[in-house]
């Protein structure tokens, strides 16, 4: 196998941090998808290499030169009870690399077999979850939202037992960082004060170089955290997403969206929606994101404070005073994204600006009363004009009072007059921003259903193919836009263990 560039810097910071591990060989790998264009952005080439060659790389089962194959140490809240090992039961990391763009990102295989951490896990993947992170995490890239890619998927044929036996799989996944908040609480739990230092370095040089020239360092890289994850979470609630699981071991210290489990899209807008089969109590419910957010951020703050100031009194006030900044970041980030979604940019008049806020809470709050779609409101709203309600129906029929749809679009259109653009070129601006396609449930669903009752991966690719570009309208395509049918909707989602 050709070797991989490797630089592996995690690996140097020693064996408390990881437990290596090799990758348990599977018989029949077999090539689900190959993203070509991000192996081209890291500056890998595999153009010699046939499809058994790349689903035996992908699989583990022909490891290149130069990787270290490793689990990673992390503990982690799950549903706000702290567990102080969990780490790697079904990942494994390979390397890191530096791409041609110049950009770190690490590589890892996830369903690869039993590791350390496994705790009694197989440390498999079913086909179902490597599809569902594998679609989702690439359609969130081209939905502008940070996230961790996919850089290959693979089916393993051999079974794995969940509440059946079920085709196994195995994703190959990218990210800037693999770090979580629940590496750093792992080391602080253990009060090694040496290795949160040691991982804090290590972060700050690979995802916030900037901060080295900050003095004390490790108050500015809080604050960077702290800002990079309230605008990712903002990302979150202007697509409709629900990330499910958001235990501190599930939240990367770089800002992206990492490990998609019983993740989803909302249907019909329900700030209170819950898909996860899990989250029992909501407690990872769609509106509860933002506030979870900082009590993950929160987490992380505690295992910095030996850091932050020699007296522990000084250090709690200055992460306290860090902390204060997510909440007005959140709003700011959220406001200017559901402005920019409803075609609102002109921000000179401070009263009108001020009202917006006002008026995109009314349109969510009319939606929720009447089981409107999330994304196709604002998709049709691009389509309406300020001065005719000609092209109204699209959106107002989403409604199930559509009389309460025209009282708002009647308040919109009165804000719209205060900008100075054109239709044409507000609505253009508007279909960059409101996508016509997103992964929905039931379509996902049904890929998984094709690829793990008939071996069947037409639907994967062609559902693949409509996420590559979800803001034009593609011909033909029409079915990946619509709400599903009553008999379609997916009440729940699960994870891969």
């Amino acid at each position: 196998m050709k070797p991989i560039p490797f630089t592996n810097q995690f690996a140097k910071l020693g064996d408390t941090f990881y437990a290596r591990t090799q990758p348990t060989p599977v018989k029949n790998p077999a090539l689900i998808h190959f993203n070509a264009s991000l192996a081209k952005e890291m500056g890998l080439s595999f153009d010699e290499q046939d499809e058994q060659a790349l689903a035996a790389l992908f699989s583990g089962n022909d490891l290149p030169d130069g990787a270290e194959p490793l689990a990673m140490a992390y503990a982690g809240h799950q549903f706000g009870n702290f567990s102080p090992q969990l780490g790697d039961g079904r990942a494994l990391w390979l390397g890191d690399l530096v791409g041609s763009d110049g950009v770190s990102r690490d590589i890892q295989l996830k369903g690869s077999g039993q590791t350390a951490f496994s705790r009694n896990g197989d440390g498999r993947s079913a086909l179902g979850p490597v599809i569902r992170e594998y679609l989702l995490s690439e359609a969130m890239e081209k939905l502008g939202v940070p996230t961790t890619r996919a850089l290959a998927a693979v089916t393993t044929v051999e079974r794995v037992r969940r509440e059946q036996l079920v085709p196994g799989g195995i994703i190959t996944r990218v990210a800037s960082s693999f770090v979580r908040v629940g590496t750093f609480q792992y080391f602080s739990a253990r009060n090694d004060i040496g290795a949160v230092t040691a991982l804090a370095d290590y972060v700050m040089e690979r995802n916030y170089p900037e901060l080295r020239i900050d003095e004390p360092p490790y108050a500015a890289f809080l604050q960077a955290v702290v800002s990079r994850q309230a605008a990712l979470i903002a990302k979150w609630m202007q697509s409709g997403f629900i990330h499910g699981v958001m235990n501190t071991d599930n939240m990367s210290v770089a800002g992206e969206t990492i490990d998609y489990g019983p993740c989803a899209f909302m249907d019909t807008y329900a700030p209170d929606q819950v898909y996860s089969y899990i989250d029992r109590n909501g407690r990872y419910a769609y509106n509860n994101q933002p506030a979870i957010g900082l009590w993950n951020l929160t987490r992380l703050a505690e295992t910095l404070l030996p850091l932050l100031a020699e007296q522990p009194e000084e250090a709690v006030e200055i992460a306290q005073d860090i902390l204060q900044t997510y909440q007005p970041a959140y709003v700011s980030a959220w406001l200017d994204g559901m402005r920019a979604k409803c075609g609102l940019t002109t921000g000179s008049n401070a009263d009108v600006f001020a009202d917006d806020q006002a008026l995109i809470e009314e349109l969510l709050n009319t939606m929720a009363v009447n089981n409107a779609d999330f994304t196709l409101t604002f998709f049709h709203l691009s389509q309406m004009n300020i001065t005719s309600s000609e092209a109204d129906n699209a959106c107002r029929d989403l409604f199930d009072d559509s009389a309460q749809f025209d009282t708002w679009a009647n308040q919109w259109r009165a804000r719209l007059s205060q900008e100075q653009s054109a239709d044409a070129e507000r609505q253009t601006k508007m279909y960059n921003t409101n996508p016509a396609y997103i992964p929905r449930n039931h379509q996902i669903e049904a890929v998984i259903r094709a690829a793990e009752d008939q071996n069947d991966f037409s639907l994967f690719h062609d559902l693949h193919a409509v996420l590559q570009d979800p803001f034009t309208v593609q011909a033909g395509k029409d079915r990946y836009m619509l709400p599903p049918e009553p008999e379609e909707v997916v009440h729940q989602t699960f994870c891969g263990t």
